[in-house]
């Protein structure tokens, strides 16, 4: 009987994948309502999305089985559902962060930003925060906290060994010079006592000679004990030391994961939920007249990401740094253990070399993205698009540019050939490869996530058409008492903890359209609550297994799971407030989030 439950532990995903369905199947059965189908659709998804009992993406593909045999939609209106606009902006996304990886235009940036801001603590603290936050706008969360970490940890070995040595020859000059004393000491006492023995009467030798010895012990034992403080300090220094860096690595190590997904929330292709976003709204609401873009999202988005990441780096230095200003910040004479952390940096960095016709290559096509959209649709002004093509409906996208820039890598060169002023090392019988090839993006590219996304386009088709989301609009009419900030502080908690324990992108596909029907019906702007929840599904701060990142960091930085959670529950709040405060304040100038705008007063019907 002991080894029964164990044998549950063992096939719980089997008994999951089996057990949900047939435990929910009185929901569709008794009730027999388009609602209670796509309900019984969904719930069974959130539950498989929870438990990950299935890959995420294999879930995701359920209505593509499920809604045609429960008769909500056909077959061919679920399938176009999985590759929106909102995933080819995704994938133009990662097709640039894959170029920007294999020529090691991060690593570049990286280093040169930390040869600026320089090794004292509390600097190096906001160059790798600041640094890891810029890098995981543009590229993947994993890969810029698997490249950062590395980086962090030579310095911080750098600056420890420097150190310990300085300790080490500090402790053998200061035993050098007590020895020098002591036999100074000892010759002194030798001269003073022959000279009383000389003078010294016979009747009294006796006792001269006793007192001697007494003396010549009591000096013994002072320098015994002199001997035994001074390692005991020495001890306590390198003990202090020890725990010293070790707390800079466990805070060095956390910064790095947690800025990772601080910076991803910059830009509308920096995390998955972001993607979710833009497309939830404009599946849910076509008439929206093109809401979030790349320019206003970013315009948005930016600020909050600097005020959380100002917020968290005065956290973490508190935890693991203390506020020693005049030490942290390089208020004195520079060390050499600073000096020689430094050269380190500056090896890295030379280590690189010139940057290659394949990098600058890499860097312009990058820059002439993020221009183009930029100046797309920026809101203030006609974009180049609206001028162009977008005259009377939207033919470009931001998807359409990500497109066409990511595609330049696989038509371009990664060398100049030989008459160009190519190396001369180059042979003329093979063209060199282009930038990146289909062999790398096949092995890198994470299809899971398209599929994910398109599972959540088609849970939202799905409510719309079945009316579920009528009738949860209709459920949650009460809540129009609470006011609109409270309901979004309250919405951000509970995504926030939901996020801790599954994915941010299953978070924002489940909770997004549920959202979108409460905002309809409390009748108050339905971004004013999914942008801030949004956000939040990227607040997984607390535990190992809640993102990539912070798994990543705590295999690294020999961290415990406590350390992860008394720094990361602080940051959740930090970030519910920070979100909140945003979207209060310039969100509402930019978005008109005070009213109940006219393309979100629709109606669903069955």
């Amino acid at each position: 009987m002991a080894g029964f439950p164990k044998v549950l532990w063992k096939y719980r995903n089997y008994l999951m994948i089996i057990l949900t369905p047939l435990l929910l199947l009185p929901l569709p059965l008794v009730i027999q309502t388009p609602e209670a189908k796509c309900g019984f659709v969904i719930i069974v998804m959130a539950l498989y999305w929870c438990t990950e009992c299935l890959p995420l993406a294999v879930t995701a593909l359920l209505p593509v089985v499920l809604y045609p045999m429960l008769g909500i939609m056909q077959a061919s209106e679920v399938a176009v559902q999985y590759l929106k606009d909102s995933n080819m902006l995704f994938i133009g996304g990662l097709l640039v962060a894959m170029a920007v990886e294999k020529w090691n235009l991060h690593t570049r940036i990286a280093l040169h930003v930390l040869l600026i801001v320089g090794v004292k603590p509390s600097l190096l603290l906001i160059g790798i925060m600041s640094t890891t936050a810029f890098l995981s706008m543009w590229i993947s969360n994993s890969a810029s906290t698997a490249m950062m970490l590395p980086i962090t940890s030579a310095v911080l070995r750098q600056l420890s060994d420097t150190e310990a040595n300085a300790e080490e020859r500090d402790c053998g000059m200061a035993a050098s010079k007590d020895g020098q004393e002591n036999l100074a000491f000892e010759m002194g006492d030798m001269k003073e006592s022959s000279e009383k023995e000389f003078k010294a009467k016979d009747s009294s030798s006796d006792m001269d000679t006793d007192r001697d010895d007494e003396s010549r012990d009591v000096k013994e034992t002072d320098d015994t004990s002199k001997v035994c403080d001074r390692s005991s300090v020495a001890e306590q220094r390198r003990l202090k030391t020890k725990q010293k860096y070790e707390n800079w690595r466990k805070g060095m190590s956390l910064s790095v994961c947690y800025a990772a997904s601080i910076g991803g929330t910059a830009t509308l292709t920096g995390t998955t939920p972001n993607v979710i976003l833009q497309g939830q709204i404009n599946e849910l609401f076509p008439d929206n007249g093109g809401l979030i873009n790349f320019a206003n999202f970013f315009a948005f988005s930016f600020p909050n990401m600097v005020l959380m990441l100002a917020l968290s780096w005065l956290w973490l230095q508190f935890m693991f740094f203390g506020f020693n200003l005049k030490k942290s910040f390089g208020c004195c004479a520079k060390k050499d253990s600073d000096k020689e952390a430094y050269q380190v940096i500056k090896n890295d960095f030379r280590h690189l070399g010139g940057m290659s016709f394949a990098e600058v290559c890499v860097l312009i096509i990058f820059t002439l993205l993020v221009l183009l959209w930029f100046t797309r649709e920026p809101g203030f002004m006609p974009g180049w698009a609206t001028v162009l093509f977008n005259k009377e409906k939207t033919y470009v996208t931001d998807g359409t540019v990500a497109i066409l820039m990511s595609s330049l890598f696989f038509c371009i060169p990664s060398k100049l050939p030989r008459c160009l002023g190519g190396s001369a090392d180059e042979t003329s019988a093979n063209a060199p490869p282009p930038l990146l090839n289909w062999d790398i993006v096949h092995e890198k590219m994470p299809w899971n996530i398209v599929l994910l996304l398109g599972g959540g386009f088609a849970l939202a088709q799905g409510s719309e058409k079945s009316g579920l989301s009528t009738w949860l609009g209709e459920s949650l009419i009460p809540l129009q008492s609470i006011p609109p900030f409270a309901i979004s502080i309250l919405l951000c908690l509970l995504v926030a903890m939901f996020t801790e324990c599954s994915s941010n992108t299953a978070t924002t596909t489940l909770f997004l359209p549920i959202l979108a029907s409460m905002a309809i019906a409390i009748k108050i702007h339905p971004l004013y609550v999914m942008l801030p929840c949004t956000f939040a599904s990227n607040l997984a701060f607390m535990l190992p297994v809640a993102t990539p990142p912070n798994a990543i960091a705590f295999s690294y930085g020999n961290l415990k799971v406590m350390d992860m959670a008394k720094a990361g529950f602080m940051l959740n709040i930090i970030g519910v407030i920070t979100i909140n405060i945003a979207i209060n304040t310039w969100g509402v100038a930019m978005f008109q989030l005070d009213t109940f705008p006219s393309w979100a007063n629709i109606s669903h019907t069955p």
